[in-house]
C-alpha cells in the first residue's frame, strides 16, 4: 500500500519536531522518515533511528544513482538527503510517512508527491518570538543566533508555497491543530 505523506518545515525554532514528535506518539498510523548523512554520528544517537549514517563518498554515490528523494548539502561536504528507499520501507508496512524537514527539502518532496503530500509550514508566531526561543536552547552563539534568524527571515517568505500554516503560539494548541489537518488528509483518500 502505498501511503500518504506529511511534510512538516519551519524555521528553526519554530516548534516542528516537537509537533512531529507529539504526532507521532498519537498516531500510530505515522512513521517518521529517517533521514541519511554524511556527518559524523554524535554521542547519543542510533544508526537508523536518529539518521542513517553513511561516508561522504557512499552519500554521493546514493546521489549519483539518483536514490535520494531530496538531499541538500548543508556544509561543505556535510550532506542531508531522504531515500526513496525510506519511503517505501514505511510504505510497506502500512503507514503514513511524516518527515520533518527543511523549508526546501518540503517543497521538494511535495513537488514529488503532489496530491500523496500534505505539506504543513509551522510558523511561529512572530520572529521575536523566534529569537526568544533560540536563545533560551542556549546552544547559540551570538554569530549562529544572527545566521538562524537571517534563515529563518528568508524562510518564512516560503509558507505560502505550503498546503497549510500553523502557527505555533501555544505548543497544544499548535499539535491539536496539526492533527486536525493530518486526520483530515487521512480520511479524504
Amino acid at each position: 500500500m502505498e501511503g500518504k505523506l506529511f511534510i512538516f518545515s519551519a524555521p528553526s525554532g519554530a516548534g516542528k519536531t516537537s509537533i512531529v514528535k507529539a504526532l507521532l506518539a498519537q498516531l500510530p498510523q505515522l512513521e517518521f522518515s529517517v533521514s541519511a548523512t554524511s556527518r559524523p554520528m554524535r554521542p547519543g544517537e542510533t544508526e537508523g533511528v536518529d539518521y542513517y549514517f553513511l561516508s561522504t563518498d557512499t552519500f554521493r554515490e546514493k546521489i549519483e544513482n539518483q536514490e535520494f528523494l531530496e538531499w541538500e548539502e548543508v556544509y561543505n561536504g556535510s550532506f542531508y538527503g531522504t531515500l526513496y528507499s525510506e519511503v517505501q520501507r514505511i510504505w510497506d508496512k502500512g503507514h503514513h510517512v511524516v518527515f520533518d524537514v527543511d523549508v526546501a527539502g518540503g517543497i521538494n518532496i511535495k513537488k514529488k508527491y503532489g496530491e500523496k503530500a500534505l505539506s504543513i509550514f509551522v510558523m511561529p508566531p512572530s520572529i521575536e518570538e523566534l529569537e526568544k526561543r533560540l536563545v533560551n536552547r542556549k546552544t547559540e552563539t551570538p554569530e549562529s543566533l544572527h545566521k538562524r534568524l537571517s534563515k529563518a527571515r528568508f524562510e518564512l517568505s516560503f509558507a505560502k508555497d505550503f498546503d497549510q500554516v500553523v502557527v505555533n503560539d501555544k505548543l497544544p494548541l499548535a499539535i491539536e491543530e496539526a492533527r486536525k489537518l493530518v486526520e483530515g488528509f487521512i480520511e479524504n483518500s
